[in-house]
């Protein structure tokens, strides 16, 4: 018997990957209307936010972000252990086979239940990485409409015809009396209310 035919391997590190990058991978599409610190020459006002701020500093992105790490961690745990357990029983297979300790009937039918376990386990894997990459759109979504309805109130008073979201050198340059990132950052934290199920995911703050 092969052992090689029995296991195939596990797509299990990518979980991790997807759950450590989270937030940083995140970064929300900030509409129009928004807000900005100085009038152009032209009449529109126009400002900037810095996308990796919010999502370093917003307190709604970390908690969630913390919630991603620790269920991608689970799925990571879940996997890597029926894995191990599947390897064990394959080597032990393997070594009664070497000792003829089977008939061909028991090798046989042992053998497809081997093979029964594996096929499981792939479609275990790839119904946690769905469950968690559905979890990860749910937050984007949650994310980038918190921002939006509050940029909507802010903007209110501000009257303000362009904001522009500035992560990475998407703006090649931008002065920085247009950046309104602190402003929108702290009101972002003090509009932030932590759901029940949310509150009680995430560890209190000391």
């Amino acid at each position: 018997m092969n052992r090689k035919n029995i296991l195939k391997t596990m797509a299990v590190a990518a979980i991790a990957t997807v759950a450590m990058t989270g937030c940083n991978q995140s970064a929300p599409k900030v509409d129009a209307k928004s807000d900005a610190a100085q009038t152009n020459p032209t009449g529109l006002k126009i400002a900037y936010i810095e996308v990796d701020s919010i999502m370093s500093r917003y307190q709604f992105c970390k908690d969630y972000s913390l919630i991603l790490q620790k269920k991608g961690q689970n799925i990571q745990n879940t996997l890597a252990a029926k894995q191990q357990q599947l390897q064990a029983a394959a080597a032990n297979f393997q070594q009664k086979v070497q000792q003829n300790a089977y008939t061909r009937e028991q090798a046989e039918a042992i053998n497809a239940n081997l093979q029964k376990q594996n096929t499981d386990l792939q479609a275990l894997n790839q119904r946690l990485t769905n469950e968690f990459q559905t979890e990860t759109e749910k937050y984007n979504n949650a994310l980038r409409d918190s921002i939006q309805h509050y940029l909507k109130l802010y903007n209110k008073d501000k009257n303000y015809s362009l904001i522009l979201s500035k992560a990475g050198d998407n703006l090649l340059y931008a002065d920085k009396a247009y950046d309104i990132t602190n402003e929108v950052i702290a009101g972002l934290n003090k509009a932030y209310k932590p759901s029940a199920k949310m509150a009680a995911a995430v560890p209190a703050k000391k």
